[in-house]
């Protein structure tokens, strides 16, 4: 093992095992066996050295969700995918904290995978039109939501003692997000057929009956209609 992975080994150790939350460079070069020096030429600084770690520790989550499996329903992949999320904030509270409720000055990478394997799967559900928003606007929704919760229950744990709360969110955000069977369809029909075919629009199949100009002059009319049936 090159000496960058073992310094980020042994600084995710310390920070799993942190009551603060906080880990010294000093600590982790003394853990790694190595020097200060050798830490800032590797990492630049100390936060360059935390948002390293927050990806090491991440990767960790996202390799999971890269590896698994689709079901053939991407609305049960979405309902594991918030729990999935909250059940990591829980368990790696300090890296999640780092992530989403901190403004480290070099971001971290794994933020922005974790943001396109969401909409990956919303853009699936959109094409089989079941999704009433943008998915890119649907996957920013979803984010802020089950990490707004995720933190929730490791900030303020006196105020959200209950866990059950996460679904309680989860399932009212997703229902404001998807075709209700129980509204008029008539009502639906508009945005969900504007939904479903700018989410084509990136389709291969789709690709080549248009130009690129004509396929974006297309994708903002159809947006149009979604953002007046979203806004009313």
């Amino acid at each position: 093992m090159d000496m960058r992975a073992t310094i980020l080994d042994k600084a995710s150790e310390l920070l799993s095992g942190s009551t603060s939350g906080d880990i010294s460079t000093r600590a982790v070069c003394d853990a790694a066996g190595t020097s200060q020096p050798v830490l800032y030429r590797l990492f630049g600084d100390k936060e360059g050295l935390l948002s390293a770690v927050v990806d090491h520790v991440w990767d960790q989550y996202l390799s999971m969700k890269r590896t698994a499996d689709r079901s053939g329903d991407p609305l049960d992949d979405l309902y594991r995918g918030w729990d999935s999320h909250v059940a990591f904030a829980l368990d790696h509270p300090h890296a999640y904290r780092l992530l989403f409720g901190t403004s480290l000055s070099v971001p971290a990478e794994a933020g922005q995978e974790a943001m396109r394997l969401l909409q990956d799967n919303l853009e699936r559900l959109a094409a089989q039109g079941r999704l009433t928003v943008a998915p890119e606007d649907a996957a920013k929704i979803v984010m802020a939501a089950n990490s707004g919760i995720a933190l929730s229950l490791l900030l303020r744990s006196d105020q959200y003692p209950e866990k059950q709360i996460s679904t309680t969110m989860r399932d009212t955000v997703y229902r404001s997000l998807l075709v209700d069977a129980e509204v008029n369809r008539e009502e639906q029909a508009p945005v969900i057929a504007a939904t479903t075919i700018r989410s084509a629009l990136a389709q291969p199949a789709t690709e080549a009956l248009f130009t690129r100009s004509e396929a974006a002059l297309l994708s903002d009319w159809l947006k149009r209609i979604q953002d007046r049936r979203n806004s009313g």
